[in-house]
Protein backbone atom coordinates (compact mmCIF):
# COMPACT_ATOMS: atom_id res chain seq x y z
CA UNK A 1 0.00 0.00 0.00
CA UNK A 2 2.79 2.07 0.81
CA UNK A 3 4.67 1.48 -2.57
CA UNK A 4 1.29 1.98 -4.51
CA UNK A 5 0.75 5.81 -2.79
CA UNK A 6 4.35 6.99 -3.71
CA UNK A 7 4.29 5.28 -7.19
CA UNK A 8 1.17 7.31 -7.73
CA UNK A 9 2.83 10.37 -6.01
CA UNK A 10 5.93 10.14 -8.40
CA UNK A 11 3.66 9.52 -11.36
CA UNK A 12 1.52 12.91 -10.87
CA UNK A 13 5.18 14.26 -10.16
CA UNK A 14 5.84 13.29 -13.76
CA UNK A 15 2.36 14.43 -15.56
CA UNK A 16 2.73 18.03 -13.80
CA UNK A 17 6.07 18.47 -14.42
CA UNK A 18 5.27 17.33 -18.54
CA UNK A 19 2.69 19.36 -18.88
CA UNK A 20 4.09 22.29 -17.18
CA UNK A 21 7.40 21.99 -19.91
CA UNK A 22 4.88 21.11 -22.67
CA UNK A 23 3.07 24.94 -22.15
CA UNK A 24 6.25 26.38 -21.98
CA UNK A 25 7.39 24.79 -25.83
CA UNK A 26 3.94 26.21 -26.84
CA UNK A 27 4.99 29.47 -25.78
CA UNK A 28 8.45 29.67 -26.90
CA UNK A 29 7.22 28.19 -30.33
CA UNK A 30 4.26 30.88 -30.72
CA UNK A 31 7.00 33.82 -29.82
CA UNK A 32 9.67 31.75 -32.64
CA UNK A 33 6.98 31.53 -34.77
CA UNK A 34 5.39 35.12 -34.42
CA UNK A 35 9.20 35.87 -34.82
CA UNK A 36 9.95 34.75 -38.39
CA UNK A 37 6.73 35.94 -40.07
CA UNK A 38 6.94 39.52 -39.12
CA UNK A 39 9.61 41.06 -41.87
CA UNK A 40 12.39 43.31 -40.28
CA UNK A 41 12.01 47.37 -40.82
CA UNK A 42 15.27 48.80 -41.51
CA UNK A 43 14.38 52.13 -41.93
CA UNK A 44 16.44 53.58 -44.04
CA UNK A 45 18.18 50.40 -45.45
CA UNK A 46 17.01 49.47 -48.44
CA UNK A 47 18.37 46.10 -49.43
CA UNK A 48 16.07 43.96 -47.15
CA UNK A 49 13.21 44.20 -44.85
CA UNK A 50 9.68 46.52 -44.95
CA UNK A 51 12.01 49.73 -45.33
CA UNK A 52 10.83 52.09 -48.41
CA UNK A 53 13.21 49.93 -50.61
CA UNK A 54 15.71 51.55 -53.67
CA UNK A 55 14.90 54.75 -55.06
CA UNK A 56 15.31 54.70 -58.49
CA UNK A 57 15.59 58.53 -58.41
CA UNK A 58 12.53 59.61 -56.52
CA UNK A 59 12.44 63.06 -54.71
CA UNK A 60 15.04 64.50 -57.17
CA UNK A 61 14.37 67.91 -58.80
CA UNK A 62 12.60 67.35 -61.92
CA UNK A 63 14.38 69.21 -64.82
CA UNK A 64 12.83 72.23 -65.83
CA UNK A 65 11.74 72.90 -69.07
CA UNK A 66 13.39 75.76 -70.96
CA UNK A 67 10.93 79.09 -71.60
CA UNK A 68 9.19 79.92 -74.72
CA UNK A 69 11.70 81.65 -76.70
CA UNK A 70 10.22 84.26 -78.15
CA UNK A 71 8.40 84.64 -74.38
CA UNK A 72 5.17 86.98 -74.82
CA UNK A 73 4.98 89.72 -72.31
CA UNK A 74 2.15 91.44 -71.47
CA UNK A 75 3.87 95.23 -70.79
CA UNK A 76 4.65 98.36 -72.47
CA UNK A 77 7.30 99.02 -75.14
CA UNK A 78 9.11 101.01 -73.28
CA UNK A 79 8.89 99.31 -69.73
CA UNK A 80 9.93 96.50 -71.42
CA UNK A 81 12.92 98.11 -72.97
CA UNK A 82 13.57 99.73 -69.18
CA UNK A 83 13.74 96.04 -67.76
CA UNK A 84 16.28 95.11 -70.13
CA UNK A 85 18.53 97.36 -69.81
CA UNK A 86 17.99 97.09 -65.56
CA UNK A 87 18.63 92.86 -66.33
CA UNK A 88 21.55 93.78 -68.28
CA UNK A 89 23.22 96.21 -65.52
CA UNK A 90 22.35 93.82 -62.97
CA UNK A 91 24.36 90.74 -64.85
CA UNK A 92 26.92 92.61 -65.43
CA UNK A 93 25.93 92.97 -68.92
CA UNK A 94 27.21 96.49 -70.70
CA UNK A 95 24.97 97.45 -73.39
CA UNK A 96 26.55 98.11 -76.84
CA UNK A 97 25.01 101.81 -77.97
CA UNK A 98 26.33 101.67 -81.26
CA UNK A 99 25.32 98.17 -81.79
CA UNK A 100 21.85 98.29 -80.30
CA UNK A 101 18.75 100.19 -81.98
CA UNK A 102 16.20 100.97 -79.24
CA UNK A 103 13.95 102.20 -81.71
CA UNK A 104 13.55 98.95 -83.53
CA UNK A 105 13.06 97.01 -80.19
CA UNK A 106 16.95 95.79 -80.35
CA UNK A 107 19.52 95.63 -77.17
CA UNK A 108 22.58 94.35 -77.74
CA UNK A 109 25.27 93.59 -74.98
CA UNK A 110 29.13 94.24 -75.09
CA UNK A 111 31.22 90.62 -75.06
CA UNK A 112 30.65 89.27 -71.79
CA UNK A 113 33.91 87.22 -70.63
CA UNK A 114 31.73 84.59 -67.91
CA UNK A 115 35.22 82.46 -67.11
CA UNK A 116 38.88 82.63 -66.92
CA UNK A 117 41.54 79.56 -66.27
CA UNK A 118 42.45 77.10 -68.26
CA UNK A 119 41.37 74.53 -65.71
CA UNK A 120 38.04 75.54 -65.00
CA UNK A 121 36.83 76.53 -68.52
CA UNK A 122 36.04 74.05 -70.09
CA UNK A 123 33.13 72.78 -67.46
CA UNK A 124 31.60 75.62 -67.49
CA UNK A 125 31.92 76.75 -71.11
CA UNK A 126 30.41 73.24 -71.82
CA UNK A 127 27.43 74.57 -69.94
CA UNK A 128 26.70 76.96 -72.15
CA UNK A 129 27.84 75.84 -75.49
CA UNK A 130 28.04 72.88 -77.31
CA UNK A 131 31.70 72.72 -77.51
CA UNK A 132 32.42 69.18 -79.06
CA UNK A 133 31.25 70.57 -82.39
CA UNK A 134 34.70 72.53 -82.52
CA UNK A 135 37.78 70.68 -83.12
CA UNK A 136 39.70 73.45 -81.10
CA UNK A 137 41.01 71.92 -77.71
CA UNK A 138 42.57 74.01 -75.00
CA UNK A 139 40.17 76.89 -73.79
CA UNK A 140 40.97 79.35 -71.56
CA UNK A 141 38.18 81.72 -72.16
CA UNK A 142 34.86 82.03 -72.48
CA UNK A 143 32.39 84.65 -73.34
CA UNK A 144 28.73 85.50 -74.60
CA UNK A 145 27.18 88.36 -76.51
CA UNK A 146 23.24 88.93 -75.79
CA UNK A 147 21.23 90.59 -78.29
CA UNK A 148 16.89 90.99 -77.28
CA UNK A 149 14.71 91.83 -79.58
CA UNK A 150 11.00 93.61 -78.91
CA UNK A 151 8.56 92.87 -80.97
CA UNK A 152 5.14 94.71 -80.61
CA UNK A 153 1.98 92.44 -80.70
CA UNK A 154 -0.39 95.40 -79.85
CA UNK A 155 0.10 98.33 -77.04
CA UNK A 156 -0.09 96.08 -73.81
CA UNK A 157 2.04 93.17 -75.19
CA UNK A 158 5.15 92.30 -77.14
CA UNK A 159 6.71 89.21 -77.99
CA UNK A 160 10.47 89.07 -76.12
CA UNK A 161 13.34 86.89 -77.86
CA UNK A 162 16.81 86.28 -77.08
CA UNK A 163 19.98 85.18 -78.49
CA UNK A 164 23.30 84.52 -77.44
CA UNK A 165 26.29 84.40 -78.91
CA UNK A 166 28.77 81.65 -76.89
CA UNK A 167 32.35 82.15 -77.68
CA UNK A 168 35.65 80.13 -76.33
CA UNK A 169 39.03 81.30 -76.57
CA UNK A 170 41.73 79.04 -77.17
CA UNK A 171 45.83 80.31 -76.69
CA UNK A 172 48.30 78.59 -79.06
CA UNK A 173 51.88 79.52 -80.48
CA UNK A 174 50.34 82.10 -83.12
CA UNK A 175 48.09 83.32 -80.64
CA UNK A 176 44.55 83.55 -79.23
CA UNK A 177 41.84 82.97 -81.07
CA UNK A 178 37.83 83.23 -80.18
CA UNK A 179 35.58 80.57 -81.89
CA UNK A 180 32.21 80.56 -81.60
CA UNK A 181 30.24 78.05 -80.51
CA UNK A 182 26.88 76.60 -80.77
CA UNK A 183 24.19 77.85 -77.98
CA UNK A 184 22.94 75.65 -75.33
CA UNK A 185 20.30 77.68 -74.47
CA UNK A 186 20.81 78.63 -70.85
CA UNK A 187 22.02 81.82 -71.40
CA UNK A 188 18.82 82.87 -72.81
CA UNK A 189 16.75 80.83 -71.00
CA UNK A 190 18.32 82.52 -67.71
CA UNK A 191 17.93 86.14 -69.12
CA UNK A 192 13.96 85.40 -70.11
CA UNK A 193 13.28 84.56 -66.65
CA UNK A 194 15.11 87.03 -65.39
CA UNK A 195 13.41 89.68 -67.41
CA UNK A 196 9.97 88.05 -67.04
CA UNK A 197 10.37 88.66 -63.01
CA UNK A 198 11.30 92.27 -63.23
CA UNK A 199 8.66 93.41 -65.56
CA UNK A 200 5.95 91.21 -64.00
CA UNK A 201 7.08 91.43 -59.94
CA UNK A 202 6.96 87.03 -60.47
CA UNK A 203 8.86 84.53 -61.46
CA UNK A 204 7.30 82.64 -64.87
CA UNK A 205 5.25 79.65 -64.07
CA UNK A 206 7.66 76.97 -62.76
CA UNK A 207 10.41 79.27 -61.75
CA UNK A 208 11.03 80.35 -58.29
CA UNK A 209 12.92 83.40 -57.19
Amino acid sequence: MRFTSALLILMLSAVSAWAQGKGVDKQSERVRDSASRTAGNNGAKTDTGTGRGIDFGKGRTPSIPPLPNPYRVSAHRDVILKAIADVMQDRKLIVDEAASKPSEGIIVSQPYTFIKGAVVTQAELGRYADVTTSTARGWTRGRYTVTVEVQPIDGNSANVSVNAKIEGRTDGATGGEWVTLPSSGVVEDEFLSALVTAITGAPPPGRVE
